[in-house]
């Protein structure tokens, strides 16, 4: 069965994004996402409140920072996703 929350074209390529980097600013996710910050914001509270990413804001220089890492449980479960469409595909 396909996880609902990454069976979204966004969602899952968030979630590949911060596996392959650890952790991404969010401005980096919106920029190569295309997404608004509205948007973007939408699909990371979701993400965080199935645990599968951790949010950090800060200021660096007076100015708001938020980076976006991936948790464990985050990385399990875009790993069972993609065994899911793998098993998908070659029973189609």
């Amino acid at each position: 069965m396909f996880d609902p929350l990454l069976h979204q074209n966004i969602r899952s390529k968030l979630i590949s994004l911060l596996i392959a980097n650890e952790e991404l600013p969010f401005k980096a996710l919106k920029e190569y996402l295309q997404v608004t910050d509205g948007n973007l914001s939408s699909h990371l509270s979701k993400l965080e409140k199935a645990g599968y990413v951790k949010i950090e804001k800060s200021f660096e220089k007076k100015r708001p920072k938020t980076v976006v890492h991936v948790t464990t449980k985050g990385k399990k479960a875009f790993e069972h996703y993609i065994e899911a469409l793998k098993l998908f595909i070659e029973e189609n």
